[in-house]
């Protein structure tokens, strides 16, 4: 077993399709399904069942895959630590980040690093906020950028930028000719939210709590697992939402939306990073790029 079957082998299931993960790892089809076979063959186990054409990844993948992807990320650590003696002339920084931050905030921030460090390359998974901090505690990414502050014993937590959620809906909705929305107007609408784990949804949460409203107590008539697929509920006037207004700045200014008359409510992003696991300069200079944009 290789470092290089892993990593194909990974690739493959995260992507659940072999010429996905092929134009992913920049491989011909041929090379990574022979990567996997040589895998299963070499341990004598299944890794996927072949369903048709489709590919689907079983309980024995399921398993090699979680650990997997810890040895994956130790090599990643090794490398950066050798990296480490050469500066900033080359290296690989990996992080995961939440969707709001990955879509709308985090594309500057790598362009600028980019400029500074060109030689640097980037590894950046997307996930929700629960998500990205269960890789940056498991050691999978070096670096985690969240919507809300984490409450993990071996994580450090730090505010590097400040979003601004609001509330919008359809400009046909009849809430948007109103001039004032207090905690009945919330209570009474119907609402598209986020999933629970996202930091928008723990922002809603907040949001209700200060009103003295409960969520089970709100009409939620749609559970959405990104910000696209809310904002394109709303858009076609199923309910309100609470979004980032970054997220929702292009419907605004095309008025496919409307923010509605309620306070904004202020909602910190936060740089996630592992207080006991080795820390690169890569990273260091990654977090003071974005420490001096905040200062």
């Amino acid at each position: 077993m290789t470092l290089e079957q892993l990593r194909i082998f990974v690739a493959v299931a995260e992507q659940q399709h072999v010429t996905r993960a092929a134009k992913f790892l920049n491989l011909t089809q041929s090379t990574v399904s022979a990567a996997v076979l040589a895998l299963e063959q070499r341990h004598g186990v299944a890794l996927f069942d072949r369903v048709g054409r489709s590919i689907i990844l079983n309980q024995t993948g399921r398993v090699l895959l979680e650990r997997a992807r810890r040895v994956l990320a130790e090599a990643r650590a090794a490398e950066a630590a050798l990296d480490d003696l050469a500066g900033l002339r080359r290296g690989e920084l990996s992080m995961m980040a939440s969707l709001t931050i990955a879509a709308y905030w985090l594309p500057r921030r790598l362009a600028a690093f980019h400029t500074r460090y060109p030689r640097i390359t980037f590894d950046v998974r997307i996930g929700n906020t629960e998500a990205v901090a269960n890789a940056t505690e498991a050691g999978l990414v070096e670096i985690g950028l969240v919507e809300g502050k984490v409450d993990r014993a071996v994580v450090s937590s730090t505010a590097i930028a400040t979003d601004e959620m609001i509330v919008v809906a359809s400009p046909t909705h009849g809430l948007a000719r109103m001039k004032r929305l207090n905690g009945t107007h919330l209570k009474e609408a119907a609402w598209v939210l986020r999933e629970p784990g996202s930091g928008t949804r723990l922002a809603f949460e907040t949001l209700a709590a200060e009103m003295h409203l409960k969520t089970g107590d709100l009409d939620v008539v749609m559970t959405l697992p990104s910000n696209e697929a809310v904002l394109g509920a709303v858009e076609a006037g199923v309910g309100l939402t609470l979004t980032s207004r970054g997220a929702a700045n292009a419907e605004l200014s095309a008025g496919l939306l409307v923010e509605l008359p309620f306070p904004s409510l202020p909602r910190p992003f936060f740089l996630l990073r592992h207080k006991q696991r080795f820390r690169s300069k890569v990273g260091d200079a990654f977090e003071d790029l974005l420490r001096t944009e905040r200062a």
